[in-house]
């Protein structure tokens, strides 16, 4: 049985956690301090369950642990594969080398990623030149952040016969809520070729946010709609939903867990194929001119920049406009930055970026003029991330805030 340990007035006091618990799971972190999770059985066996009838794990799966264990992703997707009596694999922890010679070593099967992990592991390919093993991989789930059309297309050159998916979803609610495929590798009429199908014009990307697919069978979502548009908070309720925060006090309610309804922090709407579409986070938007400008919004349009490796953006604090947006960014390979280099950049064939090129390729996809960054910072150095592979927000901006006075020097 679970037992909870807190300090109150100085002493130390014990507790027993809820009846039906099964582990304390905690946070990411991304934008504070992380939080226990109480998590039941039910709420594991359930998401476990839809992963391993979704994604279509087998007995003859060999499985690479990429993700830690104590990760809600790594936990479910660990007790899908026990479910159905597949083999695992470990490493002491996610490097690429280290994950590329597994799956050769050990012609696995399956595993989950972040972006970050995608991203590190194509690096790695391209550094050594070499792609040995990767035939065996059939199935990759990716969750912890939406894949770039780029990422997606060179995922699928990676693992030429690997069906990949994303999923959206916190530890609150047991890992994944939303799945949706990307890339399913078919076999023609004579059975020997591959056909790509999710690499078209109906990118999971777009200016108004990130497709992240229908919720699993037993996932219940609606939107509380702020205002006259459809867009609002994401809740969610189910057998999948936390039993309480650790060391919160139960609220005294009739409700059963189930008949709650939890909100997600995620801003988004639902469209009219049933698909939910993630905008940003209830707090990490940005008050800019009395308008409300959610991150993700503006950083999936950066994003289709072919010169954008990765961007980050984050409001700092300015007396006129209450929050200036201002958005980080990482260089593809071979561009180069220049405060003067739209000129280059429509004469020549020189890869070259700038602050004038990125708005206008904002105003090109049609972002709105509020939206679109004051500054932008050329970011030199890997973005900060968790263990878990998502970015530290919070730190990005401490670390923009501290070099405001300098701007516009290069972090």
């Amino acid at each position: 049985m679970l037992v909870e340990q807190s300090v109150i007035n100085g002493s130390m006091n014990y507790s027993f956690a809820p009846e039906g618990a099964v582990i304390i799971c905690f946070t990411s972190g991304t934008t504070g301090r992380p939080k226990g999770v109480v998590i039941s059985h039910t709420a594991l066996i359930v998401q476990s369950l839809a992963k391993v009838a979704i994604v279509g794990y087998s007995e003859d799966e060999v499985y690479l642990h990429t993700a830690p264990l104590c990760h809600i992703g790594g936990l479910s997707s660990a007790m899908a594969m026990l479910m159905v009596g597949a083999c695992h694999a470990f490493i002491p922890k996610f490097e690429a080398t280290l994950a590329l010679e597994a799956i050769e070593q050990h012609h696995v099967t399956s595993l989950i990623t972040v972006p970050a992990m995608m991203a590190d592991l194509i690096s790695s390919v391209r550094l050594k030149r070499i792609q040995k093993g990767c035939d065996s991989v059939k199935k990759i789930l990716n969750g912890g952040g939406g894949l770039s059309d780029n990422l997606i297309k060179d995922a699928t050159r990676l693992f030429p016969r690997a069906k990949l998916l994303s999923a959206y979803g916190m530890t609150e609610t047991c890992s994944s809520l939303t799945f949706m495929t990307l890339f399913e590798p078919m076999l023609e009429a004579s059975g020997t070729s591959l056909q790509m199908l999710a690499i078209t014009s109906s990118s999971p990307v777009k200016a108004r946010g990130v497709c992240v697919g229908k919720p699993a069978p037993h996932v219940e979502i609606k939107i509380c709609v702020d205002g006259s548009y459809n867009v609002g908070r994401i809740l969610t309720r189910g057998p999948h939903v936390m039993l309480r925060y650790w060391d919160q006090i139960p609220e005294k309610a009739s409700n059963s867990v189930e008949e709650t309804w939890l909100d997600t922090g995620d801003i988004g709407f639902i469209d009219d194929h049933g698909n939910l579409w993630l905008v940003g986070r209830t707090n990490g938007r940005i008050k800019s001119g009395g308008e409300n400008i959610y991150p993700e919004e503006v950083e999936a349009v950066l994003i289709q920049h072919p010169g954008v490796l990765s961007s980050v953006v984050v409001g700092i604090p300015d007396p006129r406009l209450t929050e200036l947006v201002v958005s980080c960014i990482r260089l593809r390979e071979n561009w180069q930055w220049s405060d003067d280099s739209f000129k280059y950049s429509v004469q020549s064939n020189e890869l070259f970026l700038s602050s004038t090129i990125l708005r206008l390729h904002c105003r090109e996809k049609n972002l709105t003029g509020f939206k679109i960054p004051k500054i932008f910072i050329l970011w030199k150095t890997q973005f900060p991330l968790t263990t878990t592979g998502k970015i530290r927000r919070d730190q990005v901006r401490r670390e923009v805030m501290s070099q405001q006075l300098s701007f516009p020097n290069k972090l």
